[in-house]
């Protein structure tokens, strides 16, 4: 509404000022050529005020608006306004440097698409344009098994079994949900990605889809393999993410225990809304359970820091030629089979059995359309399913809550 304001103002005040002009040519050349000087414009409405009376009230017409436009804009977002004023939008919007190196060729729905954050994470490479917490186009492409190392995947149209599942999803200006397409067959892939040090994957990308998905892609691309920032081959505690507040804790311990050994950390499910947090974290530190309150604050230097931390920092690993070689006795390995949770999984069992599914990624559909993606924190007191989404590389968080009803379809991502 403040927009249409301050838009229907200035143009009222802008058939206005016309009007003026043509009535100031209409008494004569000299008088007409004299309004485009604003002074010589003042003087003619003094000496010739019957003739600009019209122009004049259609003005001051305008200025109504434009003011009332003006004052709820200062009301809602005084940034954008003193922004407006500074004549900001005026200048060369400057680009960021991008973190990533992708260079993809083609589009995405019919429209271009160019992705500014890229990661293969828990088997999952996702691609995004777009900012925002939801992305203005987003691909991701879902392996059937996690990876680690090197990614060699190709995928022909006639190609059958397990494949990987493709989802494109897009946000037009009108829509407050994205709109997503996915497809589990029929289409062409072909990723060849190599490691490089610390924490990216590198390489070709190709991906061709069915006409009627309008999406062609081919380049190269820059991934992350977690959601870890370094600095100078440092991990960046100042990056908010769920893996930075773990590899902060995690050296907190090894410290704290003096020992190496701390395996299976738990950290429960938070959000970053200040530079505070307040952790229960549960470890096997030694082959000992430990659980124990932690708080973390951050600072701009810094970043995330435990309170209290003055323990040293643990000796160097110096490894050791062993003085003889021992016999090992063969030990018969005995495989066992993970559970797969996705078999026979439905909306009646999780509400069932919550703490069975808790911090796994699912898929809800809502009956109104849309689909979200996140993991799964529980179920409120209202029976409400309740589903946590990371923020694009902000490292933030976003809650979701959906009542049975509302759900169509629920889909649990991980075994």
């Amino acid at each position: 509404m403040d927009a249409l304001l301050i838009i229907g103002g200035l143009l009222l005040m802008l058939a206005g000022l016309v009007w003026l002009v043509m009535r100031a040519f209409a008494t004569s050349l000299l008088w007409g050529w004299g309004s485009l000087i604003p002074p010589i414009t003042l003087i003619y409405m003094v000496r010739h005020w019957a003739r600009a009376r019209g122009a004049v009230t259609l003005i001051g017409l305008g200025v109504i608006p434009l003011v009332v436009g003006l004052t709820l804009l200062a009301s809602k977002d005084a940034e954008r306004l003193a922004a407006i004023i500074r004549l900001d939008w005026l200048k060369p919007e400057v680009q960021t440097p991008a973190e990533l190196a992708i260079d993809l060729g083609g589009e995405l729905n019919g429209q271009p698409f160019r992705p500014q954050q890229g990661e293969l994470i828990d088997g999952v490479l996702v691609l995004r344009e777009g900012l925002d917490f939801f992305a203005l186009r987003e691909l991701s492409i879902r392996l059937p098994q996690p990876v680690d190392g090197a990614v060699r995947v190709d995928v022909l149209p006639q190609d059958s079994g397990n494949l990987p599942e493709v989802e494109l999803s897009w946000l037009l200006p009108e829509q407050d949900l994205p709109e997503a397409r996915r497809l589990s067959r029929g289409y062409t892939l072909h990723l060849d990605l190599q490691p490089q040090a610390p924490n990216r994957l590198v390489g070709d990308f190709h991906l061709v889809l069915p006409p009627r998905f309008k999406t062609s892609l081919s380049g190269r691309v820059e991934l992350y393999r977690d959601r870890l920032r370094y600095v100078d081959d440092q991990v960046d505690t100042r990056y908010d993410s769920r893996d930075t507040v773990a590899h902060v804790v995690q050296d907190y311990l090894q410290r704290r225990f003096a020992t190496r050994d701390v395996r299976e950390l738990k950290l429960p499910v938070f959000t970053f809304k200040g530079d505070t947090l307040e952790l229960q974290v549960d470890a096997q530190v030694a082959g000992r359970s430990e659980s124990l309150p932690i708080r973390l604050h951050k600072r701009p230097e810094h970043g995330w820091a435990v309170e209290g931390d003055r323990f040293p920092a643990l000796p160097a690993v110096v490894a050791r030629q062993p003085a003889q070689q021992a016999e090992v006795a063969p030990v018969e390995e005995r495989l066992s089979r993970p559970v797969d949770r996705r078999q026979r999984f439905s909306l009646a069992r999780l509400q069932r059995n919550p703490e069975q599914y808790r911090n796994l990624s699912m898929r809800l559909s809502r009956a109104s359309g849309g689909t979200v993606e996140g993991r799964f924190v529980g179920i409120d007191n209202d029976g409400n399913i309740r589903l946590s989404q990371q923020m694009g590389s902000g490292g933030g968080q976003a809650s979701f809550s959906f009542k049975s009803e509302e759900i169509s379809r629920l889909e649990l991502l991980e075994p």
